[in-house]
């Protein structure tokens, strides 16, 4: 899902099992790669697990947020604050968010 030109909404990147009914992380990390090469930044917000920051390029910020719940302010002030810084960076960047389903936050 692509609400701008700017921001992709996703589903879990995973492995194993999990990856025959949601995102394999390898075809997202290639995806990536091949549309926004070092141009993206991926954030994680889901609190029940993680994966390798690696398949990103170390480019991966995790927000905890309990799924079925309204996050902190904190942690919202803390997402905003650091989507602005990223993509004030260059016109080009994008961010894909990310919690388990890719609805629920």
């Amino acid at each position: 899902v692509f609400p701008t030109d700017r921001i992709i909404a996703m589903s879990f990147p995973s492995s194993g099992k999990q990856s025959f009914y949601r995102n394999p992380i390898k075809e997202v990390a290639r995806f990536l790669d091949t549309k926004h090469a070092d141009r993206y930044k991926v954030y994680n917000l889901c609190s029940e697990k993680g994966y390798d920051p690696k398949y990103f390029h170390y480019r991966v910020e995790r927000i905890f947020i309990d799924d079925h719940n309204v996050p902190a302010l904190q942690d919202m002030l803390k997402f905003t604050a650091s989507v602005r810084e990223w993509m004030s960076q260059d016109e080009n960047n994008i961010i894909a968010i990310h919690c388990k389903g890719g609805k629920g936050r």
